[in-house]
């Protein structure tokens, strides 16, 4: 049995007068907002393993040197060592660019496109999922993470 304060909280329901297709709309916007966010954590990832193996190559021309294939360590230093990965770019110049040029201003749109059309409300399309999905009563399944359940 529900009682009246069972569902999400406050700042998870939906306002009054949003429709279904704007819950969704929204809910698919946070979606790609979120992939994002993940493309955004791989760039990183890609920006510290190059540097890492930037600086691992310091290691290799001294190897080189030591076991007498100057040449070759001076290749490397000269061909690879603090090469751009693109014409003109390092990748802290390619992180920079995409956040100034595609994260900051998706990430904005997103905020201002809630702010707009639901009261600033995130994740209204989850919180309504999480509603059609738990059992209510079940103390694995609580609306909020402060319920007493049982």
């Amino acid at each position: 049995m529900s009682d009246r304060n069972d569902g999400p909280d406050a700042s998870h329901r939906r306002p009054d007068g949003v429709s279904d297709t704007t819950v969704e709309a929204l809910g698919a916007l946070s979606k790609a907002l979120e992939t994002t966010e993940r493309a955004r954590g791989h760039l990183y990832a890609f920006h510290q393993l190059t540097g890492t193996a930037d600086l691992e190559l310091d290691r290799a021309v001294e190897l080189l040197r030591e076991a007498g294939h100057a040449d070759w360590a001076g290749r490397v230093q000269e061909e690879i060592l603090g090469r751009n990965v693109i014409p003109g770019h390092w990748t802290f110049q390619i992180v920079e660019s995409y956040n100034g040029t595609y994260y900051e201003p998706f990430k904005g749109l997103e905020k201002k496109a809630r702010q707009d059309l639901a009261e600033d409300k995130d994740h209204l399309y989850e919180a309504e999922l999480k509603e059609e999905r738990r059992t209510t009563g079940h103390p694995h399944h609580t609306a909020t993470p402060d319920d007493s359940a049982s």
